[in-house]
C-alpha cells in the first residue's frame, strides 16, 4: 500500500530540509520543482504549453525556458499567475500520479511524499491521504528568504500569491514547526514520520484512490 503525503509550506519555510529528513527516514520523496524543471525542457509538454501561451520571449538562446523572464510575466498579477498555474499544474499532477502508480505496482507498504509549494492551491487536499505543513512566523519567513538571497519585495510578493497561513494550517493533518533549532526540527520530523507510519499500518485503504 502507498500512503500519499503532500508536504507543503510557504516560501523559505524549510520544506526541502524536511523532505530530505523524511527521505533519510525511509520515505520516497519527490520534489515537484524537479518535475517542473523536466517539463520545461524542450520537447516536453510544459515547454510546449508555455511557448504556445507566451511565445519566444520566454526562451533563452538555446531554446530552454528563461525562468526569470517567465516569472516576471507570470507573477505580474494574480490573474497571470493563475494562468501559468492552469497550464502547468495539471501536467505536474499527472507526472506525480504516474510516479505513485509505479511504486504501487512494485508492491509493499511505502510512504510517498510529494514536496510542493502550491500543493494545496492546486487541490492537493483531495489528492493526498495526509497533508504535512511546515510552518513558521511570516516575518521569520521573510528573514530567511532574504538570507538566501531573495529580494525582500519579491519575497513578500510571492507570499501574497500563496494561500494564507491560517487556511494552509486548517488543511494540515500534521504541522511541523520550523521556527527553532535544527535539532528541534529533526525531532518534530521524527515524530511526524512515526505518525505517518502508524497511519499506513492502521488502514488498508490508503493508496487505493
Amino acid at each position: 500500500m502507498i500512503l500519499k503525503v503532500g508536504l507543503t509550506g510557504g516560501i523559505a519555510s524549510g520544506k526541502s530540509t524536511v523532505a530530505t529528513m523524511l527521505g533519510e527516514l525511509g520515505c520516497i520523496v519527490v520534489d515537484a520543482d524537479r518535475i517542473v524543471s523536466d517539463l520545461y525542457r524542450p520537447g516536453k509538454a510544459g515547454h510546449d504549453a508555455l511557448t504556445g501561451e507566451y511565445g519566444g520571449e520566454i526562451l533563452l538562446e538555446d531554446g530552454s525556458i528563461d525562468r526569470v523572464r517567465l516569472a516576471e510575466i507570470a507573477f505580474a498579477s494574480p490573474e497571470s499567475a493563475a494562468r501559468l498555474n492552469s497550464l502547468i499544474h495539471p501536467l505536474v499532477i499527472a507526472a506525480q500520479e504516474e510516479l505513485i502508480e509505479i511504486e504501487r505496482r512494485r508492491g509493499g507498504d511505502r510512504i510517498f511524499v510529494v514536496e510542493a509549494t502550491l500543493l494545496l492551491e492546486s487541490g492537493g487536499r483531495a489528492r493526498f491521504d495526509r497533508i504535512v505543513v511546515v510552518d513558521l512566523d511570516p516575518e521569520l519567513q521573510v528573514e530567511r528568504a532574504i538570507a538566501r538571497g531573495m529580494d525582500p519585495k519579491d519575497a513578500c510578493r510571492r507570499m501574497e500569491r500563496q494561500m494564507p497561513r491560517d487556511e494552509r494550517l486548517a488543511q494540515a493533518d500534521y504541522v511541523i514547526d520550523n521556527s527553532g533549532s535544527l535539532e528541534r526540527l529533526e525531532q518534530s520530523v521524527r515524530e511526524v514520520f512515526a505518525r505517518l507510519k502508524a497511519d499506513l499500518e492502521s488502514s488498508p485503504n490508503f493508496g487505493r484512490k
